[in-house]
Parts: structure tokens; sequence; C-alpha cells
């Protein structure tokens, strides 16, 4: 029998706004690995709930609507941190004449900055171990206060050591580390113990790497332990592990609507088939086509039959459905 998927996803969700050209304001929930668990939940919804969100939010409404769109997403919040007086981080996305957005943050006193200690953290630190696979990112630990994020990576250490599948997404944001020293610091120490890396060409530059395929491939070999995507934005992605380098080309699009997310869904294709036991080139081949459809919508969260179900065959052939919470 196929062995049980249970992944958890670290990280923080914002409730984002939105000016339209109209002049009028939308509202919304983004975050980085809150996409990659809304789309691992969708393209493994056969699988029943598996994809557990980790973080922790308010006691305010804007929380509890958060909340109730991540299990709309099929993401469940069971082991989510609810704080008295506390509230999730903002953002406000403004859009220039020529299309070009910026995005302005106020995650200072976010409750999911402190989601690795005070009340409840012990107890969320300990339910990690009932997971088979755990998805954080740069954007994860640069978000967490020194405290919270020490906490969190000597717990991940200990669960690579027991088996449990470690995920790290680079998605370096310099703004938030105060300094790249600060963040090779933190990334080193990941990859040291991390099953799978995804990064991009240009994150690199985080590890004092040029940022060149080649540089890459040459830093990553001498970790044999590490299996590694290089991603190329729309180009090829490049896989590195078990002593060989393959390179799958991405699906050509005819025309890119809105990028917001292409990487947060290929991450969750490409971890989610693995889990399932594809290859690696395969793996990543599939998650090239669901990036593919994602870029041709608007908005990070693209909707439910314009996703590929690219996983159909292997979940039918599982037949185990779960729940994250049990």
């Amino acid at each position: 029998m196929p062995l049980e998927i249970r992944v958890a996803s670290i990280g923080e969700c914002m409730v984002e706004l939105q000016r339209k050209p109209d002049g009028s304001i939308t509202q919304a929930f983004g975050g980085d690995t809150f996409n990659t668990a809304a789309y691992m939940a969708r393209l493994g919804a056969g699988l029943g709930s598996f994809v557990s969100y980790i973080t922790a939010i308010g006691d305010d409404p804007f929380s509890e609507d958060m909340a109730a769109f991540w299990n709309s997403q099929g993401v469940d919040d069971h082991f989510v941190l609810r704080r008295k007086g506390q509230r999730p981080g903002l953002y406000f996305i403004k859009t220039d004449p020529t299309g070009e957005r910026r995005f302005f943050y106020w995650r200072g006193e976010a409750a999911a900055r402190e989601t690795f200690q005070g009340e409840g953290s012990d107890e969320l630190l300990a339910a990690l171990e009932g997971f088979t696979s755990v998805y954080i990112s740069g954007i994860s630990l640069a978000v967490l206060k020194p405290e919270s994020r020490e906490r969190l990576l000597v717990k991940l250490e200990e669960l690579a050591r027991a088996g449990i599948a470690v995920d790290f997404d680079g998605n370096y944001r310099p703004l938030l580390w105060g300094g790249i020293e600060n963040a090779r610091a933190a990334y080193e120490r990941v990859i040291a113990f991390s099953t799978r890396v995804l990064v991009t060409i240009e994150e690199l530059e985080v590890f004092g790497v040029t940022q060149t395929m080649e540089a890459g491939i040459e830093y990553f070999a001498k970790m044999p332990q590490l299996e590694v995507v290089i991603k190329d934005g729309p180009g090829v992605a490049t896989l590195i592990h078990g002593g060989k380098v393959e390179t799958v080309p991405a699906t050509k699009v005819e025309k890119v609507v809105d990028t917001t997310a292409a990487g947060d869904s290929f991450s969750a294709t490409y971890i989610l088939g693995r889990n399932l036991g594809i290859e690696p080139a395969e793996a990543a081949r599939r998650a090239h086509v669901v990036a593919g459809a994602v870029v041709q919508h608007h908005g990070a969260i693209i909707p439910k039959d314009a996703t590929p179900d690219v996983f159909e065959t292997e979940i039918a052939s599982r037949g185990n459905l779960i729940t994250a919470a049990e």
C-alpha cells in the first residue's frame, strides 16, 4: 500500500488590498507558502485533506475570514495558532499606468512573527512530527522573530534526522533580511539538513555564488545528499540529484497575463510529484505545465477548472483518502 502523505506548509498569509484602475479597492489573502499549499491541496484533492498550514493569526474578523478562505481551498487550519488581541499582516498593491506593481507592507506586529514562541508553540512544534514532509521558504524564515526562527530551525533539523522530508524554497526577499549576510547564514544552515531545495538563478547570490546555471551546478554538486531545482524563470529548470544533472524545458506559453504565484505553483507541483514517487525530471515537467497555466490568468490562485490535473492517474491508483488533522 502506498505511503501516506501529510504535508505541513509553514509561513505567513497576509491580508491583501489592491487598487483597481477604476479606483476601487479589492481585498484578498496572499502569501508564498499559502499559495503553494493551496495548489498542492488542489492537485492532490483525491488524497483527501493532506495539507496543513502552519502559522499564527489573531482573533479578529480578518483572521477568521482568512482561515475560512484556506479551508475553501482545501488547506487544513487545525494547527493554526489563534492569538488573542493580535492581527495578521497586511500589504497594499499599487499598479502604475505601465502595469508595474508596487507592494507596500505592514507586517511588523503580525501574529505570524511569533508563531514558534509563546502559548501553544511547544505543542505546535511537536505536532510537526506527525507529517511526512515540511515545506518552508526564505520568507517563512525571514518574517519570524529571532527566537521563533531559532526554535523552528532546531526542530526542522531534528525532523530531518528522523526521516521527515524538509523542502526549502529560496524565495529571497532582501528587504526582509537586513543584509544578505543574515540570509546567507540562515539559508546555508537550512540546506545542510534539507531534502529538496528549490531556488532561482537570481537567488544563487544568497549563497555567494555567481548568478549562472554553471556556477549553481558546481556549488550544489558538492552536496550529494541534496535534490536541487534551479529555476530560470520562463526557461529551463535544472535538476541536480544523485550525481546527475538534468534539464527540463518550460512549457511554451503564448501570452503571459500575470506571473503571480508561478513559482509557488511550480514548487507545489514538484514537491507533490516527488511525494507521489514521480521521478525528478517528470515532476519538473508537470510543474512547468501547471505554472504555465497559472501565468495565463490574473491573481495568485487561478480557477480550479483552469488548473491542469497532472496527477490524476497516480492519485487514482492510491485510493487512500486521509484527513490532515487525524
